[in-house]
């Protein structure tokens, strides 16, 4: 994550006419990353929590996640902490969001229905290898 994140703020400030990234920027993104790495492990690995529906996966990340980068931004002062401001990095943040989430859903399903053939031909290979019981 720190490193997609670093990478992403480089490309913005190059295309900015901006050579170098502020100590403080880094070291706010290391912050945000870490703890945002742990949000993302506590929400979605089930290793912490066992059994939960994916949407309740993810709203148990993105509003602590959200309130995570607001405090950074505000501690670090990404930007103007003016009332636009705050609207803008707000509807970034969900557009975000939305395509994250739609995105996974494309992958999930696509990946659920490469597994669901896979499964369907071994079990025909199966049935043709030891002879179908039924028969």
């Amino acid at each position: 994550m720190f490193t997609g994140s670093v990478i992403l703020f480089a490309v913005i400030r190059l295309i900015l006419g901006m050579d170098s990234i502020p100590i403080s920027m880094l070291i706010s993104l290391l912050i945000l990353c870490a703890l945002g790495t742990f949000l993302q492990y506590l929400a979605f690995s089930g290793n912490i929590i066992k059994k939960m529906r994916y949407w309740l996966r993810i709203i148990i990340f993105v509003i602590p996640f959200f309130a995570l980068i607001a405090t950074t931004a505000a501690l670090f002062q990404w930007f103007s902490m003016e009332p636009l401001q705050w609207v803008m990095f707000t509807a970034v943040y969900l557009i975000v969001l939305i395509g994250m989430v739609v995105g996974f859903e494309i992958y999930f399903r696509a990946t659920g229905r490469k597994y669901d053939g896979l499964l369907g031909q071994y079990r025909k290979n199966r049935e043709l290898e030891t002879g179908d019981a039924r028969e």
